[in-house]
């Protein structure tokens, strides 16, 4: 899907949380106050779309770090599973776990999915731009995982550019 022009998370502030890294240290959303943050949410890691995802947006690090932007992978794998699945692809992203849930529900992108019949609850591909300031600025839902990291840079060049 698009950008969502309406969606009820759009300019408020961003749900804040503290999540264990690859290597289980604690990140918290508020110490990436005064920068812009790529939010982004997938579904598991070692799976093909999350992984062209997670390619993507690891080859675009130093083009959203020179537009002042840090980039946040989630999934509710835990901080081992992040770890084999940066050391298997060679990935310098910053990915997250949230095995509780807490933070894909507070970004309402824990859904319920249809898988072989049956009604489970997984990770919707959903990323959040957040302003400096902590609000959120723009929303992706249910994105494809090509050529999505390309569309967010370009939205927070147009941004950056007042445009």
């Amino acid at each position: 899907m698009a950008l969502q022009t309406s969606d009820p998370l759009l300019g408020q502030h961003a749900p804040p949380f503290c999540l264990p890294d690859s290597r289980a240290h604690e990140v918290c959303l508020s110490s990436y106050r005064g920068r812009w943050v790529v939010l982004y949410f997938y579904p598991r890691d070692n799976t093909p779309g999350c992984t062209l995802e997670a390619l993507s947006f690891n080859n675009a690090l130093e083009s959203f770090a020179g537009l002042g932007a840090q980039v946040l992978g989630v999934s509710s794998d835990t901080p081992e599973s992040h770890q084999r699945f940066a050391d298997r692809n060679n990935l310098s992203i910053l990915l997250l776990s949230d095995t509780s849930h807490r933070v894909l529900e507070a970004y309402h992108s824990w859904k319920p999915k249809k898988i072989f019949g049956k009604e489970v609850l997984g990770t919707q591909r959903d990323t959040f731009l957040i302003d400096p300031e902590g609000r959120v600025v723009d929303v992706w839902r249910k994105v494809s995982p090509k050529g999505h990291a390309d569309e967010v840079k370009a939205a927070l060049s147009a941004r950056l550019a007042g445009t």
